[in-house]
């Protein structure tokens, strides 16, 4: 629950993040309301950069994501209003065009408007609707980056992304859209070389799985899932595409997640990290039709 005020964290003497660097003027001097859009990475404080520290410190109003950690909020003015906008799949969720709305009245205001996205907002954030709908009522928009999914997962668990000679190829994608068809290049991502990671694809896996199964994509295919990367609640399991569901079943995964395919650390000479955990349902049904079968050989 996010409060209804923001607290900052350090002393502007102690953080050393001065505040109003937004083109010279203080926030919420008359005729300077603009949106912030911003990047607030994975939920971790320590991986919000420091662009997004300074133009949070410097907001009148945060319009805050569901996934924005409480404690990013701390870097806020202790003045500054705070409005939830969440999102969930499945659950309740503010229309976008309310997010447009809310953006646009209070920066219409002379307010300093952050606008606080997870991860990074060109990724998936929808951030192109709110861009258009501010700048269509005249409002200067700056965007700050920040540290998306994907990339925070990965380091997290040591899992490179890339490797110079067998994967040249990673993908960003969604397992989720708003007509409920996932519509992707299934070909593209099941082709040897090919690494890929999903995004909000946990209420999906099934119809991944087997829309990737029916392009050519082996069984076997190493999937690794990430749910609640970087935080200190992260779960990591490593698995097969045949056993997706199950492994997102059996540890009870609901989301936030990410589920990478195509990677692994053997590939690239690596250890697996002892907090993720393996999850091979095949395999164990296999091993248990041998021993059944053994076993009635042996009467």
């Amino acid at each position: 629950m996010i409060r209804d005020g923001a607290r900052a964290r350090f002393p502007d003497s102690q953080a050393g993040f001065p505040t109003g660097t937004i083109a010279g003027q203080r926030p919420g001097a008359k005729g300077a309301g603009r949106v912030l859009l911003i990047g607030c990475g994975p939920g971790d404080p320590d991986l919000v950069t420091v662009r997004a520290m300074r133009r949070i410190g410097d907001a009148d109003v945060l319009v805050v994501d569901r996934l924005v950690g409480e404690e990013v909020l701390a870097y806020a003015r202790p003045d500054a209003e705070v409005i939830a906008v969440g999102k969930e799949a499945g659950g309740p969720s503010t229309p976008q065009d309310e997010i447009n709305r809310v953006l646009v009245r209070e920066a219409l205001k002379g307010r300093l408007v952050a606008r606080l996205k997870g991860g990074d907002a060109f990724v998936f954030g929808r951030a192109a609707e709110e861009i258009a709908a501010v700048r269509a009522a005249g409002i200067a928009v700056e965007i700050v980056p920040g540290i998306t999914a994907a990339h925070a997962c990965a380091a997290s668990i040591a899992l490179p992304l890339t490797l110079r000679e067998s994967v040249r190829q990673f993908s960003l994608v969604t397992g989720a859209t708003a007509d409920g068809d996932v519509n992707l290049d299934w070909s593209s991502l099941s082709a040897p070389g090919q690494a890929f990671a999903i995004y909000m694809g946990v209420r999906t896996a099934r119809t991944l799985r087997q829309k990737l199964l029916g392009a050519g994509a082996p069984a076997t295919l190493p999937v690794v899932v990430v749910e609640n990367g970087a935080r200190a609640n992260e779960l990591a399991v490593a698995t097969s595409l045949a056993d997706l569901v199950d492994a997102i079943d059996a540890f009870g995964i609901k989301g936030p997640a990410i589920i990478f395919g195509g990677l692994d650390w053997n590939d690239a000479n690596l250890t697996m990290p002892e907090k993720v955990h393996v999850f091979h349902a095949s395999a164990d049904r296999a091993a248990g039709r041998a021993h059944a079968a053994s076993a009635s050989d042996a009467f």
